[in-house]
């Protein structure tokens, strides 16, 4: 079994609350727009770390980050990508079982045509009235499933 940790749309905050959930992984998977270079940083001495660009992340420390990237855990091929709309495969043709994407900060798990996509949401400052949240995949075997976590939003004087 694989247990994978999936985060977005940090813009510069790790929250303690995030890396408590992500602590034990066999992998992190960021979806962008990171903010800071520090957040790889302590992601990667969590668990290994792959990382995509987002259109928020500019500055020399992104330069080289992939905007995509397409890893494979266990039998499982996972496509990553910071704006779905940005994805110019089909990912059931191509053999991908989970998209995992990021940037609408809306967390998200749906199956369509044999294939999982995955937004964790925002971990990073709360935008509007949306939750904050990160996401765990587990694959065990040929089973795929995706869960949210919410993260609790401190209160503000």
């Amino acid at each position: 079994m694989y247990r994978i940790g999936l985060i977005s749309d940090t813009h510069g905050l790790l929250r303690p609350e995030a890396r408590e959930v992500l602590a034990g992984s066999d992998r992190i998977i960021h979806a962008g727009d990171v903010g800071a270079p520090a957040i790889l940083d302590t992601l990667a001495r969590i668990a290994p770390l792959t990382v995509v660009r987002g259109n928020n992340d500019r500055g020399e420390w992104a330069c080289g980050l992939r905007e995509t990237e397409t890893l494979r855990v266990g039998g499982v091929v996972i496509h990553v990508i910071h704006d779905l709309a940005d994805l110019a495969l089909d990912p059931a043709a191509a053999g991908i079982r989970v998209v995992v994407s990021g940037h609408s900060h809306k967390p998200r798990v749906e199956g369509r045509d044999g294939v999982l996509y995955v937004n964790p949401g925002s971990a990073g400052p709360r935008r509007f009235t949306l939750p904050v949240a990160v996401a765990e995949l587990v694959i065990e075997r040929d089973e795929v499933s995706a869960r949210i976590v919410g993260l609790p939003i401190p209160k503000t004087r």
